[in-house]
């Protein structure tokens, strides 16, 4: 396949692989073929085992534990790469989660520790990312972030309750991180895809009813899939994408336009 982007010489981290269907997946792909060399992370090693696939697929060699909720493991990540290449030129976050209660119920009956809890592994992981980042990629010359949201951020999405919040924080996490971290070359974007079926979208309730009201209404009447989710973010982290940074990039066949 033709590759979108040159990223040659390029170093990439990919998180939030979960198994082949994953957004993640079609963004290493896309990455891959454009000659960046990835360190890819799985949550724990209960999902290590359905990631293998597209670790063998792409050869990948450096591949570690990242537990958002705990910060050894992120700290780990960050030693290992600057021993391994000693600079990192884009990351790409792609974690959240909530208690099922949350992501379901009313968000005014969210608890306090499930709220704090979805906002830590959805919204701060990715500031904490950015924090890590930040020296790699200075010594790379600058760098791209990217993180993956959602419309829910701005439209109430039925059975998507406290995710909403979440990605309402971390497009403006964004934003903020985009204007402090400019003067050092690094750029942060948002890619907001439309729904597709993935494993963290098949815990909400109602999502096939999402999918087919989005083929309906939205223009093109197509839905997203992880690979062109992977081409936008492949331009994003590339040197095309340059002077790309703080937005919210909608790829949904034109969904969100729609009254």
């Amino acid at each position: 396949m033709q590759p979108i982007v040159d990223l040659q010489g390029k170093v990439g981290l990919i998180t939030g692989i979960a198994n082949e269907k994953s957004i993640s997946t079609g963004v290493a792909e896309a990455c891959a073929q454009a000659g960046a060399r990835l360190v890819i992370t799985y949550q724990n090693e209960r999902t290590r085992a359905f990631i293998e696939p597209v670790v063998h697929r792409l050869g990948v060699e450096d591949v570690y534990l990242l537990d958002a909720t705990r910060p050894d493991t992120q700290q780990e990540v960050f030693e290992r790469i600057r021993a391994r290449f000693g600079k990192l030129d884009f990351a790409v976050h792609s974690m959240a989660f909530a208690k099922r209660d949350d992501l379901h119920g009313r968000v005014v009956d969210t608890s306090a520790d499930g709220f704090a809890l979805a906002m830590d592994v959805s919204t701060h992981s990715f500031i904490r990312l950015a924090r890590m980042c930040e020296p790699l990629m200075e010594l790379a010359g600058g760098g791209s972030l990217v993180t993956m949201t959602y419309l829910g951020s701005e439209k109430v999405i039925p059975n998507y309750g406290m995710m909403g919040l979440c990605k309402a924080a971390l497009e403006a996490a964004t934003r903020y991180l985009a204007a402090e971290l400019g003067p050092r070359n690094i750029r942060v974007n948002a890619v907001s895809p439309g729904p597709l079926m993935t494993r963290a979208a098949s815990g909400i309730a109602g999502f096939d009813g999402l999918m087919a009201a989005a083929v309906d209404r939205a223009p093109m009447h197509r839905l997203v899939t992880p690979e062109d989710i992977g081409a936008l973010t492949a331009f994003l982290v590339s040197d095309a994408g340059r002077l790309v940074t703080g937005g919210v990039h909608f790829l949904d066949a034109g969904y969100n336009i729609m009254a």
